[in-house]
């Protein structure tokens, strides 16, 4: 069975005037996650944050900004247009959509292309590419920001694809459970003093939020053995990185990390080669790092009968 768990991510900021986002209410952001054709599973807050679970990844609300990831056949940019449409373009002090590339790009509603010419009507801004073409890259749509200043925000993001190893096995059986996966992955380890919520999908497939004071996670994992993802996210700082710990465990044939305004280590990481890198300055005070990772051992593949 087939499902992409390739993701589509947005975040804004808005302006100091505006009210607080999370006084907006579930009901506003059910509005928005359905937009995008998806819908809330649950719901954990703490006092700086409210994440939801949603049936397609997550979003997370603070007062001045929100972070929504969708994956699947999903039309993020809905979500984007309707929050823009509902506060105003003042509002928004900046944001960034981001698209990777899919599996099966041809099962998609949109395309960025087509995503970024909905944006603009609303939201003026460059777009770029990161990566070949012909192997993993990322789109990215960032709006010419209308305020300067603001504390600059920092976060990572590790993507995985083609897991192996009895691990991945175990997230493909009839046999796994959440505390099963945070246990074999030792998430409340690698993720000390981390609140979590999670949900294990039907036949299988897990999402987990965790939050710690106004630091966020989230990891989604789609592990069928053609088209295996799993993606992890946090803005916590942490003098080890956990990706490395999650790399040796799941083994991904290959990997990609991206870093907004921090720096990427390979401490501990699996024997590797780097295969690109691309530094890309965004506003004038962001900046993306992207690089894609490939393990060194080589991969005997079997024909697939179609």
């Amino acid at each position: 069975m087939f499902f992409e768990g390739s993701e589509k991510r947005v975040e804004v900021f808005v302006s100091p005037s505006t009210a607080p986002l999370r006084l907006l209410g579930n009901k506003f952001w059910a509005d928005v996650v359905a937009s995008a054709n998806a819908e809330i599973i649950s719901t954990m807050s703490n006092d700086f944050c409210d994440a939801y679970l949603l049936s397609e990844s997550c979003l997370f609300v603070w007062d001045d900004r929100f972070l929504m990831l969708t994956c699947g056949t999903t039309t993020l940019v809905d979500a984007v247009i309707l929050f823009t449409e509902k506060l105003g373009r003042a509002t928004i002090a900046s944001a960034s959509y981001q698209r990777k590339s899919e599996y099966l790009s041809h099962l998609q509603t949109s395309c960025f292309t087509n995503d970024v010419l909905r944006l603009r009507k609303s939201l003026a801004g460059a777009a770029y590419r990161i990566g070949h073409l012909d192997t993993h890259h990322h789109y990215i749509f960032t709006a010419d920001s209308i305020q300067s200043g603001g504390v600059i925000q920092s976060n990572r993001e590790l993507m995985m694809y083609h897991i192996k190893g009895a691990i991945a096995d175990y997230l493909r059986s009839d046999k796994q459970s959440c505390q099963g996966i945070r246990d074999i992955l030792a998430l409340e380890r690698v993720f000390a003093n981390f609140t979590f919520d999670d949900h294990l999908f039907d036949p299988c497939g897990y999402s987990i939020n965790g939050l710690c004071g106004d630091k966020y996670m989230t990891i989604h994992i789609t592990p069928q053995e053609e088209s295996s993802y799993v993606s992890i996210e946090t803005n916590a700082n942490f003098k080890c990185c956990p990706f490395s710990a999650l790399l040796n465990k799941l083994q991904p044939q290959s990997w990609d990390v991206i870093g907004f305004n921090g720096t990427i280590t390979t401490d501990d990481f699996p024997p590797y080669r780097l295969v690109a890198s691309c530094a890309l300055p965004l506003n004038g005070k962001d900046r993306v790092q992207f690089n894609q990772y490939q393990q060194l051992t080589s991969e005997v593949l079997l024909p697939e009968r179609l």
